[in-house]
């Protein structure tokens, strides 16, 4: 996992063949007026989904405490304040379900290990071996998530 801040992204642009591209397109569009939805990037290397909704209980964030296969996400904070719980995958121990593959998620019924929060114009990318619980917060939460493929 990484956590910093988009005045760094060009720190991270060699960790993945993608990676360079995914930051270019962020700066490239209008975060504060683009509208929620799903937008492709780069066919199914690089995926954007913008949302924009109240955050959540830590409680009910962790009931789809997930993690990826085949996907990197970078989850940008645009506006507001998310919590964001995690914990390393080798650690989990209480599988919920089965990997579903067309939708590349798969589920643990384990608690996060630690809690840390994004504001305005910070990231974190999880990699495959971090489970992580997203959008918790009791306000509006403006945020981007880039799927990159591995």
């Amino acid at each position: 996992m990484i956590i910093d801040s988009l005045d760094n992204a060009h720190k991270y642009f060699t960790v993945n063949s993608y990676f360079e591209e995914a930051f270019a397109y962020i700066s490239s569009v209008d975060l504060a007026g683009i509208e929620p939805g799903k937008y492709e990037i780069d066919g199914d290397n690089l995926r954007a989904i913008f949302s924009d909704k109240t955050g959540m209980s830590a409680a009910e964030s962790i009931l789809k405490f997930e993690c990826h296969d085949k996907h990197i996400d970078i989850q940008l904070c645009i506006r507001g304040k998310e919590t964001i719980g995690w914990k390393p995958r080798g650690s989990c121990l209480a599988q919920k379900g089965e990997y579903n593959p067309e939708k590349d998620v798969l589920f643990y019924n384990d608690a996060p290990d630690t809690y840390f929060g994004l504001t305005d114009g910070q990231f974190a990318i999880f990699f495959p071996e971090d489970v992580h619980a997203p959008m918790i917060g009791e306000e509006e939460i403006k945020k981007l998530v880039i799927k990159v493929k591995i």
